[in-house]
Protein backbone atom coordinates (compact mmCIF):
# COMPACT_ATOMS: atom_id res chain seq x y z
CA UNK A 1 0.00 0.00 0.00
CA UNK A 2 1.40 3.44 -0.88
CA UNK A 3 2.93 5.23 2.09
CA UNK A 4 3.45 8.94 2.76
CA UNK A 5 6.19 9.52 0.11
CA UNK A 6 4.10 7.89 -2.63
CA UNK A 7 0.98 9.84 -1.72
CA UNK A 8 2.91 13.12 -1.47
CA UNK A 9 4.49 12.44 -4.86
CA UNK A 10 1.05 11.91 -6.42
CA UNK A 11 -0.23 15.11 -4.76
CA UNK A 12 2.69 17.10 -6.16
CA UNK A 13 2.06 15.62 -9.60
CA UNK A 14 -1.60 16.61 -9.52
CA UNK A 15 -1.04 20.12 -8.18
CA UNK A 16 0.16 21.92 -11.35
CA UNK A 17 -2.74 20.43 -13.34
CA UNK A 18 -5.54 20.85 -10.79
CA UNK A 19 -4.63 23.90 -8.70
CA UNK A 20 -6.93 26.79 -9.61
CA UNK A 21 -8.60 24.74 -12.36
CA UNK A 22 -12.28 23.92 -12.70
CA UNK A 23 -13.60 20.38 -12.92
CA UNK A 24 -15.61 20.79 -16.12
CA UNK A 25 -17.09 17.31 -15.91
CA UNK A 26 -16.91 14.49 -13.40
CA UNK A 27 -17.84 10.93 -14.30
CA UNK A 28 -18.35 8.21 -11.68
CA UNK A 29 -18.45 4.75 -13.25
CA UNK A 30 -19.43 2.61 -10.27
CA UNK A 31 -21.25 2.93 -6.96
CA UNK A 32 -18.10 2.85 -4.85
CA UNK A 33 -14.78 1.21 -4.14
CA UNK A 34 -13.83 0.11 -0.65
CA UNK A 35 -16.87 2.04 0.56
CA UNK A 36 -19.79 3.57 -1.38
CA UNK A 37 -19.11 6.92 -3.00
CA UNK A 38 -21.00 9.89 -1.50
CA UNK A 39 -24.38 10.70 -2.98
CA UNK A 40 -24.38 12.73 -6.21
CA UNK A 41 -20.59 12.81 -6.22
CA UNK A 42 -20.31 13.53 -9.93
CA UNK A 43 -22.82 16.37 -9.67
CA UNK A 44 -21.10 17.86 -6.61
CA UNK A 45 -17.69 17.81 -8.29
CA UNK A 46 -18.77 19.16 -11.68
CA UNK A 47 -18.19 22.92 -11.91
CA UNK A 48 -16.10 23.12 -8.74
CA UNK A 49 -12.80 25.00 -8.75
CA UNK A 50 -9.82 23.43 -7.02
CA UNK A 51 -8.60 25.89 -4.39
CA UNK A 52 -5.97 23.75 -2.70
CA UNK A 53 -4.40 20.28 -2.71
CA UNK A 54 -3.21 18.95 0.62
CA UNK A 55 -2.04 15.68 2.11
CA UNK A 56 -2.93 14.32 5.54
CA UNK A 57 -1.14 11.09 6.37
CA UNK A 58 -1.82 8.80 3.38
CA UNK A 59 -4.82 10.79 2.12
CA UNK A 60 -4.95 13.44 -0.61
CA UNK A 61 -7.34 16.28 0.20
CA UNK A 62 -8.69 18.52 -2.57
CA UNK A 63 -10.34 21.69 -1.23
CA UNK A 64 -13.06 22.92 -3.61
CA UNK A 65 -14.73 26.27 -4.18
CA UNK A 66 -18.05 24.68 -3.19
CA UNK A 67 -16.92 24.49 0.44
CA UNK A 68 -16.35 20.75 0.24
CA UNK A 69 -13.17 18.70 0.28
CA UNK A 70 -12.59 15.63 -1.87
CA UNK A 71 -10.74 12.93 0.08
CA UNK A 72 -8.75 10.43 -1.99
CA UNK A 73 -7.23 7.24 -0.63
CA UNK A 74 -5.22 5.19 -3.13
CA UNK A 75 -5.60 1.90 -1.28
CA UNK A 76 -3.45 -0.99 -2.50
CA UNK A 77 -3.50 -0.35 -6.24
CA UNK A 78 -5.10 3.05 -6.83
CA UNK A 79 -3.55 5.39 -9.38
CA UNK A 80 -4.30 9.02 -10.20
CA UNK A 81 -3.20 9.37 -13.82
CA UNK A 82 -3.01 12.55 -15.90
CA UNK A 83 -3.61 12.73 -19.64
CA UNK A 84 -4.17 15.39 -22.27
CA UNK A 85 -1.67 17.93 -20.97
CA UNK A 86 2.01 18.72 -21.20
CA UNK A 87 4.04 16.78 -18.64
CA UNK A 88 7.67 17.78 -18.95
CA UNK A 89 8.50 17.47 -22.66
CA UNK A 90 5.91 14.79 -23.43
CA UNK A 91 2.33 15.30 -24.55
CA UNK A 92 -0.11 12.69 -23.27
CA UNK A 93 -3.36 12.15 -25.17
CA UNK A 94 -6.37 10.72 -23.40
CA UNK A 95 -6.05 6.94 -23.44
CA UNK A 96 -8.98 4.68 -24.20
CA UNK A 97 -11.04 3.93 -21.07
CA UNK A 98 -9.87 0.91 -19.12
CA UNK A 99 -11.85 -1.59 -17.09
CA UNK A 100 -10.68 -0.21 -13.76
CA UNK A 101 -11.02 3.51 -14.54
CA UNK A 102 -13.63 4.25 -11.86
CA UNK A 103 -13.66 8.07 -11.59
CA UNK A 104 -12.76 10.50 -14.37
CA UNK A 105 -12.33 14.25 -13.87
CA UNK A 106 -12.17 16.39 -17.01
CA UNK A 107 -10.45 19.69 -16.24
CA UNK A 108 -11.32 22.94 -18.05
CA UNK A 109 -7.75 23.10 -19.42
CA UNK A 110 -8.35 19.92 -21.41
CA UNK A 111 -6.48 17.71 -18.97
CA UNK A 112 -8.06 14.58 -17.55
CA UNK A 113 -7.50 12.98 -14.14
CA UNK A 114 -8.38 9.29 -13.98
CA UNK A 115 -8.64 7.27 -10.79
CA UNK A 116 -7.79 3.69 -11.74
CA UNK A 117 -7.97 1.00 -9.06
CA UNK A 118 -7.77 -2.66 -10.05
CA UNK A 119 -8.23 -4.09 -6.56
CA UNK A 120 -10.82 -1.51 -5.50
CA UNK A 121 -9.39 -0.93 -2.01
CA UNK A 122 -9.17 2.80 -2.63
CA UNK A 123 -11.75 5.34 -1.54
CA UNK A 124 -13.18 8.77 -2.26
CA UNK A 125 -15.36 10.92 -0.06
CA UNK A 126 -16.70 14.46 0.15
CA UNK A 127 -17.07 16.42 3.38
CA UNK A 128 -17.37 20.08 4.47
CA UNK A 129 -13.89 21.59 4.27
CA UNK A 130 -13.91 22.95 7.80
CA UNK A 131 -14.81 19.59 9.33
CA UNK A 132 -11.79 17.57 8.23
CA UNK A 133 -10.50 16.87 11.71
CA UNK A 134 -13.80 15.20 12.56
CA UNK A 135 -13.81 12.89 9.54
CA UNK A 136 -13.68 9.22 10.65
CA UNK A 137 -10.52 8.57 8.60
CA UNK A 138 -8.70 11.66 9.88
CA UNK A 139 -9.96 12.28 13.41
CA UNK A 140 -7.45 10.21 15.37
CA UNK A 141 -4.33 10.69 13.32
CA UNK A 142 -1.12 11.74 15.02
CA UNK A 143 1.16 14.58 13.86
CA UNK A 144 2.67 14.70 10.40
CA UNK A 145 6.28 13.45 10.47
CA UNK A 146 7.43 16.38 8.32
CA UNK A 147 5.56 18.98 10.39
CA UNK A 148 6.57 20.97 13.47
CA UNK A 149 4.21 19.07 15.78
CA UNK A 150 6.28 15.94 15.28
CA UNK A 151 9.36 16.62 17.37
CA UNK A 152 11.69 14.96 19.86
CA UNK A 153 9.53 15.86 22.86
CA UNK A 154 6.42 14.33 21.28
CA UNK A 155 8.08 11.08 20.22
CA UNK A 156 9.92 10.50 23.50
CA UNK A 157 6.68 10.98 25.43
CA UNK A 158 4.68 8.80 23.02
CA UNK A 159 7.11 5.87 23.31
CA UNK A 160 7.66 6.07 27.07
CA UNK A 161 6.39 3.00 28.89
CA UNK A 162 5.15 1.26 25.73
CA UNK A 163 5.52 -2.51 25.85
CA UNK A 164 5.08 -2.98 22.09
CA UNK A 165 8.03 -3.41 19.71
CA UNK A 166 9.37 -0.15 18.32
CA UNK A 167 8.40 -1.27 14.79
CA UNK A 168 4.76 -1.61 15.88
CA UNK A 169 4.84 1.71 17.74
CA UNK A 170 6.11 3.66 14.72
CA UNK A 171 3.38 2.10 12.57
CA UNK A 172 0.76 3.36 15.01
CA UNK A 173 -0.96 6.21 13.16
CA UNK A 174 -1.91 7.81 16.49
CA UNK A 175 1.78 8.33 17.29
CA UNK A 176 2.88 9.56 13.87
CA UNK A 177 0.77 9.77 10.71
CA UNK A 178 1.78 8.32 7.37
CA UNK A 179 4.60 5.94 8.26
CA UNK A 180 4.27 2.44 6.83
CA UNK A 181 6.15 -0.83 6.79
CA UNK A 182 8.80 0.03 4.20
CA UNK A 183 10.00 3.28 5.67
CA UNK A 184 9.91 2.15 9.30
CA UNK A 185 12.25 -0.70 8.35
CA UNK A 186 14.60 1.76 6.67
CA UNK A 187 14.44 4.23 9.58
CA UNK A 188 15.25 1.62 12.21
CA UNK A 189 18.23 0.37 10.21
CA UNK A 190 19.69 3.86 9.97
CA UNK A 191 19.06 4.36 13.68
CA UNK A 192 20.71 1.04 14.58
CA UNK A 193 17.62 -0.09 16.51
CA UNK A 194 16.23 -3.61 16.28
CA UNK A 195 12.56 -3.79 15.26
CA UNK A 196 12.14 -6.29 18.12
CA UNK A 197 13.19 -3.85 20.86
CA UNK A 198 10.39 -2.72 23.14
CA UNK A 199 9.56 0.93 22.51
CA UNK A 200 9.58 1.75 26.21
CA UNK A 201 13.09 0.31 26.62
CA UNK A 202 14.65 2.74 24.15
CA UNK A 203 16.50 5.59 25.81
CA UNK A 204 15.21 9.13 25.43
CA UNK A 205 18.30 10.09 23.47
CA UNK A 206 17.86 7.25 20.95
CA UNK A 207 14.12 7.92 20.67
CA UNK A 208 14.75 11.61 20.04
CA UNK A 209 17.33 10.75 17.37
CA UNK A 210 14.64 8.93 15.40
CA UNK A 211 12.92 12.21 14.49
CA UNK A 212 15.57 13.60 12.09
CA UNK A 213 16.16 10.12 10.65
CA UNK A 214 12.45 9.73 9.88
CA UNK A 215 12.46 13.11 8.16
CA UNK A 216 15.60 12.27 6.16
CA UNK A 217 14.24 8.93 4.93
CA UNK A 218 10.88 10.40 3.93
CA UNK A 219 12.53 13.39 2.26
CA UNK A 220 14.84 11.17 0.21
CA UNK A 221 11.92 8.94 -0.78
CA UNK A 222 9.81 11.91 -1.92
CA UNK A 223 12.75 13.25 -3.94
CA UNK A 224 12.97 9.82 -5.62
CA UNK A 225 9.29 9.77 -6.50
CA UNK A 226 8.45 7.13 -3.89
CA UNK A 227 8.96 3.38 -4.09
CA UNK A 228 7.42 1.27 -6.86
CA UNK A 229 7.05 -2.34 -5.77
CA UNK A 230 3.89 -3.58 -7.50
CA UNK A 231 1.18 -1.18 -8.61
CA UNK A 232 2.35 2.27 -7.58
CA UNK A 233 3.03 4.90 -10.22
CA UNK A 234 3.38 8.66 -10.08
CA UNK A 235 0.61 10.83 -11.53
CA UNK A 236 2.69 11.11 -14.72
CA UNK A 237 2.55 7.32 -15.07
CA UNK A 238 6.25 6.97 -14.24
CA UNK A 239 7.59 4.61 -11.59
CA UNK A 240 9.20 5.80 -8.37
CA UNK A 241 12.77 4.64 -7.81
CA UNK A 242 13.54 4.91 -4.07
CA UNK A 243 13.33 1.09 -3.92
CA UNK A 244 16.74 0.97 -5.61
CA UNK A 245 18.19 2.61 -2.50
CA UNK A 246 16.63 0.28 0.10
CA UNK A 247 19.17 -0.67 2.75
CA UNK A 248 17.14 -3.47 4.31
CA UNK A 249 13.60 -3.71 2.96
CA UNK A 250 13.22 -6.73 0.67
CA UNK A 251 16.94 -7.59 0.99
CA UNK A 252 16.73 -10.80 3.04
CA UNK A 253 20.01 -12.71 2.80
CA UNK A 254 21.95 -9.74 1.38
CA UNK A 255 24.91 -8.10 3.07
CA UNK A 256 24.29 -5.14 5.37
CA UNK A 257 25.26 -1.83 3.77
CA UNK A 258 26.50 -0.28 7.02
CA UNK A 259 30.25 0.30 6.62
CA UNK A 260 32.27 -2.27 8.56
CA UNK A 261 29.22 -4.25 9.71
CA UNK A 262 29.46 -7.44 7.68
CA UNK A 263 26.05 -8.64 8.85
CA UNK A 264 23.34 -10.32 6.80
CA UNK A 265 19.83 -8.92 6.43
CA UNK A 266 17.13 -11.06 8.04
CA UNK A 267 13.36 -11.09 7.68
CA UNK A 268 10.96 -11.72 10.55
CA UNK A 269 7.19 -11.36 10.77
CA UNK A 270 5.71 -8.86 13.24
CA UNK A 271 1.95 -8.39 13.48
CA UNK A 272 1.54 -10.08 10.12
CA UNK A 273 4.07 -7.85 8.35
CA UNK A 274 7.62 -8.51 7.20
CA UNK A 275 10.37 -6.73 9.09
CA UNK A 276 13.82 -6.58 7.51
CA UNK A 277 16.82 -5.74 9.67
CA UNK A 278 20.47 -6.48 10.38
CA UNK A 279 20.87 -8.38 13.67
CA UNK A 280 24.51 -7.34 13.92
CA UNK A 281 24.23 -3.55 13.81
CA UNK A 282 20.62 -3.09 14.95
CA UNK A 283 20.31 -3.57 18.70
Amino acid sequence: MPELPEVETVRRGLEPVMMGAVIARAEVRRAGLRWPFPERMAERLTGARVDRLRRRSKYILVDLSTGETLLIHLGMSGRMLISGTMLGKFHHEHPAPEKHDHVVLDIDSGARITFNDARRFGAMDLFPTGEGEAHPLLARLGPEPLGNAFNETHLVAALAGKNTPIKTALLDQHIVAGLGNIYVCEVLHRAGISPRRKAGRISSARAAALVPIIRDVLGEAIASGGSSLRDYRQASGELGYFQHGFRVYGREGASCTTPGCGGTIRRIVQSGRSSFYCPRCQR
